[in-house]
């Protein structure tokens, strides 16, 4: 038993969008991952909401069960393939966490169908909060198929996982390599090796998306802003320029969670109960 159903949606451009479905009794909820993750990820989470809500949990593009980044990959057609997944399920609640928290945003903007949205650290660059001058060397060492070597680039320069740091890259890099080698992914799993492309893809969407905190002055939909409290320091910025800017938000911040609080990794019964009480409150 998985606990949960599969089905898929064609997005705007034709890509397939597999996602995960669980419960089916109550209003719809579409949990969206965040970078060099998969639907995988919040089966946890899913599961702890599945007796209030209808969970839907995509796969993004690039992993899992959907399609392609495809051609002219961007925040646009980010925004299509979760408009087509609210427009198939009729879903009107979304959380997003980290890149997927900016897609629901940049989604609300487009869709006065989604009436609730909570996002869980965004990445949103403002004034060049985000680090990004590692890109070059990540391209560099996917293109020769060092795959390792990206992850630890990618981690240092997203300073989300300390271990990246502490150890030296010398003695991190071959037991990556064989870590990577060794995993086998679950029945409809993705490997970490699958995912490591797609992160690239992921912090260009934060980077097209840099410095864009006035335009979300005009998102009708109310939003739940949550947060950690041992993130990488530049989430704070933005979750409280968010506070100020949105017509109706709140704030909540997890004493001693990570950026993968909401996650099978992290502590999703702690996260669970503040979205069920959003989500379900009058």
């Amino acid at each position: 038993m998985t606990g949960y159903t599969t089905a898929t949606v064609n997005s705007a451009d034709g890509t397939v969008i597999g996602y995960r479905r669980y419960g089916g009794t109550g209003p719809g909820l579409v949990l969206l991952h965040g970078g060099m993750k998969a639907a995988q990820h919040f089966s946890t989470l899913a599961t702890t909401l599945s007796d209030a809500f209808t969970v839907h949990v995509p796969d993004r593009r690039g992993r899992g069960r959907s399609g392609p980044h495809g051609e002219g990959h961007g925040i646009a057609r980010e925004v299509e393939d979760l408009r087509a997944l609210l427009a198939a399920t009729g879903a009107e609640f979304v959380f997003g966490l980290s890149v997927g928290g900016l897609i629901a945003l940049r989604t609300a903007l487009v869709t006065p169908a989604l009436r609730r949205l909570a996002v869980y650290e965004p990445p949103l660059s403002i004034n060049g909060s985000i680090p990004m001058d590692w890109l070059p060397r990540y391209d560099r060492e996917l293109a020769a198929g060092h795959r390792a070597s990206a992850l630890i680039t990618a981690m240092r320069g997203l300073p989300v996982e300390p271990i990246f740091h502490r150890v030296p890259r010398a003695a991190l890099t071959p037991l990556l390599a064989l870590g990577l080698r060794a995993q086998k992914a679950g029945p409809d799993e993705t490997t970490i090796a699958e995912l490591i492309p797609t992160q690239g893809h992921d912090v260009r969407l934060a980077e097209e998306l840099a410095d864009t905190v006035p335009d979300y002055a005009a998102v009708r939909a109310r939003v739940l802003l949550l947060g950690g409290t041992r993130g990488p320091s530049f989430f704070e910025p933005a979750l409280a320029a968010l506070a100020a800017t949105l017509p109706d938000a709140r704030r909540i911040t997890f004493p001693g969670l990570t950026h993968e609080g909401p996650e099978d990794d992290g502590h999703p019964l702690v996260v669970a109960p503040a979205l069920r009480e959003f989500f379900t409150a009058g």
